[in-house]
């Protein structure tokens, strides 16, 4: 039985979270300055008709949201708090650079190796500010996922019907 637990991904000795093209091999989030931060390594697999749109210009967005919440038997967990991130990737064909904005900030990078690897990392995160306690017991959920949302509305139509266009993991861990 535990052979057949392992073998779909769950029980003790599962092996990491792996949905849709995305691997999530290392998340931590650890207590600092009576907030919480977060670590995080993905590992992104785009697919044949992702890579194919980005390389024709449709810029992709990418999304990691955090939210800290408190454990409580008598009622729903408390948030602490909520925070995502969203990052751009887009290929600009003048130039042969692909380009990750975050924000108001924009890098360029000469491969689509480079460029993902700079949305599928994060280190120190701050995803609480404020109201972690030292003595309570707080866990983050996780998720990370390319938001089809955001794509040009010819492309959103028949999205729904692709699972190449799905890529997410979510991940709950424990504030350390």
């Amino acid at each position: 039985m535990l052979a057949l637990a392992c073998l779909f991904g769950v029980g003790p000795f599962a092996a990491p979270a792996r949905a849709q093209g995305v691997e999530l091999p290392s998340i931590v989030a650890k207590r600092q300055d009576g907030g919480a931060v977060l670590d995080f390594v993905a590992n992104l697999t785009l697919s044949r008709s992702v890579e194919d749109a980005l390389r024709r210009g449709v810029p992709v967005y990418f999304v990691a949201e955090a939210t800290v919440k408190k454990p409580r038997w008598y009622w729903r967990d408390e948030r602490v708090s909520r925070v995502s991130r969203s990052w751009r990737l887009s290929y600009q064909p003048l130039t042969s650079a692909w380009r990750v904005s975050l924000g108001a900030f924009s890098q360029s990078y000469p491969s689509l190796e480079e460029a993902l690897t700079t949305v599928t990392r994060i280190a120190r995160w701050r995803v609480a500010d404020s109201g972690v306690d030292a003595t309570d017991r707080y866990y983050v959920d996780f998720q990370f996922y390319l938001d089809s949302s955001q794509l040009p509305p010819p492309m959103r139509l028949d999205l729904s019907l692709q699972s190449e266009w799905k890529l997410s993991v979510e991940r709950t861990v424990p504030v350390e």
